[in-house]
C-alpha cells in the first residue's frame, strides 16, 4: 500500500498473480462493496509514490466497474493463468487514449452480475477517442464538471496551446452518462468562413436541414428538448457566428448545454467563462507539468526517466521557462528521441526553432509558433501594436507604463484600457493585483513572440527608450516619495518594477545612453539598500568608472550609492567612494538631497567598526540647517549607547522623536523610536521595549523591511536581558535568516552579537564563545551594545583559554557555517525551554 486517495487505495505488487489474489481474498473480507482494478506495467518510484501510464490506467479500469466487482485490464490477463475471468469485451475509457480489453475476475464469494460497465461506448455522441493519455488535471476537470451542471454556457478561455481542447473533452467524457441524448463535439478550427458555423455543427449532430428551413433553425431545432451536451472547439476566430448560434440554440431548449473552448469569451449572456492556467509548476519534479513532460518523453523514449538529478533539474526548468504551456512542453518532450534535457535547456532562447514539430495535427498545433501565431493573427491593428511594444516589459507593468511605452502619441488612458482589456479577453495577457494595483504581465512564449515581431518591425530600439526613460523618471519621482508619508509606495514600486529597472538600466548601458542608466542606478542605490536589496548599488559601482571619466552631472549620486556596498561587506572601499562623491565641486555635479550622501559616509564608517565616526558625522549633520529628515539627531541617539553614553542619548531623546514625528517619514519615526529604546535599555526596561515595539509596527505597517528586522533585533536583544527567552529566541532566528537571504552581512554580524548575551543567561557558555567569536571578527558586531559585559562573565565561566578556544573557533567560520551553527542551537535551546514562562 503506497498511497490514498480519499476513500480509496493505492497499492503496488511484485507479480500480476499476487494483485489478483489480493484482490479476491479482499473481497471475500470486505463487508461493504468495493470497486476494484487491477492493470500490469511500469511505473517510475519517486519517494514514497509511483507514476507512470498504468498509474492511470488502472484507475480508469477500477472507475468503470461497481461495488463488489473486480476489473482486471487486458495487461494483467495475459499473465495470469489460475483464474478465472469474463472477457467483458474491448472497451473505451474515459481519459485514455484507445480502447482497452476489460476482463472480470470471477472467483468464489464474489458477486458475477452486475450493471453494464461505465464506459464511452454506449453514450451516444462523436467524442474521439485520445491518441495519448490524459495527464493531471484532475482539479480543474472537476471545477469544470461542477460549473456545466450548474450553468447552461461554460466558455473554456487561454493562452494557445495550454490544453483548452483537451480539458474539454475530459470534461465531456467525465459528464458523458448524465447526457442521455450524448455529447457532440463540433471543431471549428478548420471553418474558414462564419457562414460556415451552422453547416458544420449540422454535419457534427448527423443532420440533414429541413425544407424551408435555415440551417440553424434546423440545428435548434434538433437540440429543442434534447439533453445534450454540445462541445464548440475553437471559436475564437467565429466568435459572432459561434455566439449566434449559441444564443439561437440556448434560448430554444431549456436543458441542452453548450461548452466552448476559445481565446476570449463569446460574451452571450449568462455565459460563465473559465480560464484555463498553465499547469503549475511550483511542486518541481512531483508538478504535473513534469509529469506531462515524462509521459511524453517515454513516448519517444521508453528508457528517459528523471533519475538522474542533472535531468530532473534541467526538466523542471523547461516546464517552468515554457510558463507550463501544455503544447509547449509536450514539443520540448517530443525532443527527447534525440536529446538530452539539458540540451533543450539551453536552446529555450530560440524557442520558437526549437519546438517545431514532433506531432501530427492541426497545423497550428505543430509548433509552438503557429499556436502563438494563430491568436496574433486575429488581433487588429492597434492591438497588434500594443501587444509588440509590451514585449519590452520585464516582470509585469501597469496602466501609466503601457500608455507612456506601448501606447501611441493620440492614445490616451481610456483608449489604453480597451486595448489593455481586450488583450486579456484574448488570452494574450494576463492581469493580477499587486500592491493594490493592477498589473499585467505577459507569458515568456508570447512575450519572445511579441518581441520578435517588434523588432521586424524596426520598432524596437524607440520601444526599448521608452521603455528604459520611463524607469528613469520613475527613480526620479520615487527617491523623493521615499522621504514622505507616502514612503511605503516608494518601497512598493521599487519591489514591483525591478525586474523593468534592471531592464531598463541594461538597455540604457547597451544603448550607450548614460543618463538613463545613471538615473535609474544614482536614484535607486539607497532606496535599493534600504529595501534589502543592493543590486542597485552594484550598477553604480558599475558605472563610475564611465561616469567619471565622462564627469556625469550624477556622479555624486553614483559615489553614493556604490557606498551602499557598505551592506554586503565591504565597508572600506565604501568610505572610500563616500569620501570621493562628497569632495566632488558641488556647482559641477547634482547635489545628493536629504543628505544621504553624508549618512551613507557615517554608515560605512559603521560597518567598518568605528561607531566614533559614525557619531561625529551624526553631530555634523544635526547641526546643520538643512537637515529636514531628523537624520543627525536619530543617528546621534541610535549610537550614544554603542559608546557608553547613554545619560546624553536620554537627555537629546524626547526632542529627538519630536522633529522624527514632525517629518511625518514612516522610517524617520519609526527609526527615532528605536533610537529612544536603546537610550533607554539600561535605565528603564519597559519604557524601552514599548519604544522598540512602536519601532517595529511603524516598519511592518510600511512595508520597511530591513527597517522592521534591524528594530526586531534591538527588540530581541532586550527581551533576551529584560523579557521572554523564548520570544528573543524565535525573533533572532528570523531575522538571522532575513539577513542571511539578502546578504546583508553588516547586519547579520551585530544579529550574531546579541546571541552571546542570550546564551550566556540561559547557562550555554560554549556557545555563547562561540557565537561571540563568529560575530566578532566582523567590524559591524560593534553595534551591539554590553558585549564587554558578557565576555568577561564568560571568561571567568570558561575560563581564560577555554574561552579562547571557542572564539577561535567561532572565528574560523564562514557566514553561512555561523549562520547554521547559531540556528541549530538556537533550535536546541527552544527544545529546552519547554515551559514558555521558563527564564
Amino acid at each position: 500500500m503506497f498511497k490514498h486517495t480519499g476513500d480509496g487505495a493505492c497499492a503496488a505488487f511484485a507479480t500480476p498473480g499476487a494483485a489478483v489474489d489480493a484482490a479476491i481474498a479482499a473481497q471475500r473480507a470486505l463487508k461493504l462493496p468495493v470497486r476494484m482494478g487491477i492493470a500490469t506495467g511500469e511505473a517510475e518510484p519517486r519517494g514514497d509514490d509511483y507514476f507512470g501510464p498504468v498509474l492511470n490506467r488502472v484507475a480508469r479500469v477500477m472507475a468503470a466497474g461497481h461495488g463488489g466487482q473486480v476489473l482486471v485490464a487486458g495487461s494483467t490477463a495475459e499473465l495470469v493463468d489460475d483464474v478465472e475471468l469474463l472477457d467483458l469485451g474491448e472497451r473505451r475509457l474515459r481519459y485514455l487514449s484507445g480502447p482497452q480489453r476489460v476482463y472480470q475476475v470471477v472467483a468464489p464469494g464474489l458477486g458475477v452480475e452486475f450493471a453494464p460497465l461505465r464506459t464511452l461506448d454506449s453514450v451516444p455522441g462523436n467524442l474521439p477517442v485520445q491518441a495519448t493519455s490524459f495527464v493531471g488535471r484532475d482539479r480543474e476537470v472537476g471545477e469544470v464538471a461542477a460549473s456545466v451542471r450548474e450553468h447552461r454556457l461554460v466558455t473554456l478561455t487561454g493562452v494557445g496551446g495550454v490544453g483548452k481542447t483537451r480539458l474539454a473533452l475530459q470534461v465531456a467524457a467525465e459528464l458523458a452518462a448524465e447526457f442521455v441524448d450524448g455529447v457532440w463535439l463540433i471543431e471549428l478550427a478548420e471553418v474558414g468562413q462564419p457562414g460556415a458555423v451552422p453547416a458544420a455543427v449540422a454535419t457534427a449532430l448527423g443532420l440533414t436541414p429541413q425544407p424551408a428551413m435555415s440551417v440553424t433553425d434546423s440545428v435548434v431545432q434538433s437540440l429543442t428538448d434534447r439533453r445534450a451536451l454540445v462541445v464548440l472547439d475553437n471559436c475564437e476566430h467565429l466568435l459572432d457566428a459561434a455566439a449566434d448560434l449559441i444564443e439561437a440554440v440556448l434560448a430554444a431548449s431549456s436543458v441542452v448545454k453548450v461548452l466552448v473552448t476559445s481565446r476570449e469569451g463569446t460574451r452571450v449572456a449568462g455565459e460563465h467563462v473559465w480560464s484555463v492556467p498553465s499547469f503549475d509548476v511550483r511542486q518541481g519534479l512531483g508538478s504535473e507539468a513534469v509529469g506531462l513532460f515524462v509521459e511524453r518523453a517515454q513516448a519517444v523514449n521508453s528508457g528517459f526517466t528523471t533519475s538522474d538529478e542533472g535531468d530532473a533539474g534541467a526538466v523542471v526548468e523547461i516546464c517552468e521557462r515554457l510558463d507550463g504551456i501544455a503544447l509547449a512542453i509536450e514539443l520540448a518532450a517530443a525532443r527527447m528521441a534525440s536529446m538530452a534535457p539539458s540540451e533543450v535547456r539551453d536552446r529555450l532562447g530560440d524557442r520558437f526553432r526549437l519546438l517545431a514539430g514532433g506531432r501530427r495535427g492541426l497545423e497550428r498545433h505543430q509548433t509552438l509558433r503557429h499556436a502563438v501565431q494563430w491568436s496574433y493573427e486575429l488581433l487588429d491593428d492597434d492591438e497588434c501594436a500594443v501587444l509588440n511594444r509590451c514585449a519590452v516589459f520585464a516582470g509585469g507593468f501597469d496602466l501609466p507604463a503601457a500608455i507612456e511605452v506601448a501606447g501611441a502619441s493620440d492614445v490616451d488612458e481610456y483608449q489604453m484600457l480597451d486595448l489593455l482589456d481586450s488583450l486579456v479577453r484574448k488570452s494574450l495577457l494576463t492581469v493580477g493585483r499587486e500592491h493594490g494595483h493592477t498589473r499585467y504581465a505577459m507569458l515568456e512564449t508570447i512575450r519572445q513572440f511579441a518581441e520578435d515581431q517588434l523588432a521586424a518591425a524596426g520598432e524596437a530600439s524607440p520601444v526599448r527608450d521608452l521603455h528604459a526613460w520611463h524607469f528613469a523618471n520613475g527613480a526620479v519621482l520615487n527617491f523623493e516619495r521615499y522621504y514622505s508619508r507616502d514612503q511605503s509606495q516608494a518601497v512598493d514600486w521599487f519591489e514591483s518594477e525591478l525586474a523593468n529597472l534592471r531592464t531598463g538600466f541594461r538597455w540604457g548601458i547597451e544603448r550607450g545612453d548614460i543618463d538613463a542608466a545613471a538615473t535609474i542606478a544614482g536614484k535607486l542605490g539607497w532606496i535599493g539598500a534600504f529595501s534589502q536589496n543592493c543590486e542597485p548599488a552594484g550598477w553604480c559601482v558599475e558605472l563610475l568608472e564611465s561616469a567619471d571619466i565622462a564627469q556625469h552631472r550624477l556622479l555624486k549620486w553614483l559615489y553614493m550609492g556604490s557606498a551602499m556596498r557598505s551592506f554586503v561587506g565591504d565597508p572600506v572601499t565604501a568610505i572610500g567612494d563616500s569620501e570621493t562623491g562628497l569632495a566632488l565641486p558641488a556647482g559641477a555635479f547634482e547635489a545628493v538631497t536629504h543628505g544621504v550622501d553624508r549618512m551613507s559616509l557615517a554608515l560605512a564608517k559603521l560597518f567598518a567598526g568605528q561607531p566614533e565616526q559614525y557619531a561625529a558625522i551624526a553631530r555634523e549633520i544635526s547641526e546643520s540647517p538643512d537637515d529636514d529628515l531628523a537624520m543627525g539627531p536619530i543617528s546621534l541617539v541610535w549610537v550614544l549607547p554603542i559608546l557608553g553614553d547613554f545619560d546624553q542619548a536620554i537627555d537629546l531623546a524626547d526632542d529627538m522623536l519630536a522633529r522624527a514625528e514632525a517629518t511625518e517619514v514612516p522610517s524617520q519615526v519609526a527609526y527615532a523610536h528605536n533610537a529612544y529604546g536603546r537610550a533607554l535599555a539600561r535605565t528603564d526596561p519597559a519604557r524601552a521595549l514599548e519604544q522598540h515595539r512602536a519601532a517595529v509596527r511603524v516598519a511592518r505597517e510600511n512595508n520597511l523591511r530591513m527597517f522592521e528586522a534591524v528594530f526586531s533585533r534591538d527588540l530581541a536583544g532586550l527581551e533576551a536581558s529584560d523579557g521572554d527567552l523564548r520570544t528573543a529566541l524565535d525573533s533572532l532566528d528570523q531575522v538571522i535568516d532575513t539577513f542571511h537571504q539578502t546578504g546583508d552581512t553588516a547586519n547579520l554580524a551585530p544579529t550574531l552579537a546579541y546571541l552571546p548575551l542570550l546564551f550566556d543567561r540561559i547557562d550555554r557558555p560554549t556557545q555563547a564563545a562561540t557565537l561571540y567569536g563568529a560575530a566578532a571578527r566582523h567590524p559591524s558586531a560593534v553595534m551591539t551594545a554590553d558585549l564587554d559585559r558578557v565576555t568577561d562573565h564568560l571568561r571567568t565561566t570558561l575560563g581564560i583559554d577555554g574561552f579562547d578556544e571557542h572564539v577561535a573557533h567561532g572565528a574560523s567560520m564562514t557566514i553561512g557555517q555561523a549562520v547554521s551553527y547559531a540556528r541549530l542551537e538556537i533550535r536546541t535551546a527552544l527544545d529546552g525551554l519547554a515551559d514558555p514562562a521558563t527564564r
